[in-house]
């Protein structure tokens, strides 16, 4: 199903003369941004993500509350141990601790629902007939899906911070190997972590937003986005596999833990961003090329 503004791209068959559009169209003008980010804002499945994620830090809260001091008993002390040190401390445990499963859902959705919900809905082939050419609707919806995912791997470590500060006081950031980091370079860490996670999990938004351009249902391309996801993980726990497991995204999603100690090691970090990029650049160059050869009846 071609648009208007695909067709103005080309000359008439056997002629010179391009094909006439209306006065004042402009492509890059079709489906702002803005347009799109509000759309997708007053959704229900967003609202419902962003109060998760924003529950968490509180329900962790309960918990140790109501557990008691976290670590207690143990021979070895993790970064789960340090929770209550304070609201740094606290922060970066709900990363840790989300930064496996939960986080994945997000970006996953954000991404993965876009453009396969519009399909479900039979409203694509409007869009499309609007006009408003192929690559700038999958452009406004990647950036848009993006945005939201950024906004929810921020949201969380923000509430974090603010809950623990209020239970457990402003303070250093103590290492669960000894030692602390300063309340500023604590929330270096904590920005440089946030990122390093974003950019880690641009594979699973690479994937659900290639499986969004390829299906009708929505939940079959969030649910293949995030199996595909805990398929990785699982093979990554296979030591058989040895070296070929650094191939992994997976592999590399917690390298983010080498910011937090006394001396910052970048190595694996720089490791996993070069293979979650490049990853992430094919899904998205197969999802835009995909789009543009397929016939939408939906």
């Amino acid at each position: 199903m071609s648009t208007l503004a695909e067709r103005a791209e080309h000359a008439e068959p056997g002629t010179t003369r391009p094909v006439e559009v209306a006065d004042g169209y402009r492509a890059g003008r079709t489906l702002p941004l803005r347009v799109e980010l509000l759309r997708q804002l007053k959704r229900r499945r967003t609202m419902v993500m962003f109060g998760i994620l924003f529950a968490l830090p509180l329900v962790l809260l309960i918990a140790f509350q109501v557990g008691g001091t976290p670590g207690e008993g143990n021979n070895r002390v993790n970064l789960m141990d340090t929770a209550t040190a304070s609201g740094a401390n606290f922060a970066a445990v709900n990363l840790f601790a989300a930064a496996g499963f939960l986080l994945v859902i997000p970006i996953a959705l954000f991404c993965g629902d876009t453009v396969a919900s519009e399909a479900s809905w039979s409203s694509l082939r409007y869009l499309l007939a609007a006009p408003v050419p192929r690559a700038r609707l999958l452009w406004s919806k990647l950036v848009v899906g993006l945005t939201l995912s950024l906004a929810a791997l921020v949201l969380l470590p923000v509430v974090a911070l603010a809950v623990g500060t209020a239970a457990y006081g402003w303070g250093p950031l103590e290492l669960p190997t000894g030692g602390e980091l300063a309340a500023g370079a604590a929330a270096q860490a904590l920005v440089i972590t946030v990122a390093y996670i974003f950019v880690s999990q641009l594979v699973t938004a690479g994937m659900a937003f290639w499986l969004s351009t390829r299906t009708d249902a929505p939940l079959g391309a969030v649910g293949g986005a995030v199996g595909l996801t805990i398929v990785g993980s699982v093979l990554d726990e296979v030591t058989a596999l040895g070296d070929w497991r650094h191939f992994l995204p997976t592999h590399w999603q917690y390298a983010w833990l080498d910011v937090v100690r006394p001396q910052p090691e970048y190595t694996d970090m720089i490791q996993g961003v070069s293979i979650s990029i490049t990853y992430a650049l094919v899904l998205f160059a197969l999802a835009f090329r995909g789009f543009g050869r397929k016939d939408v009846v939906s």
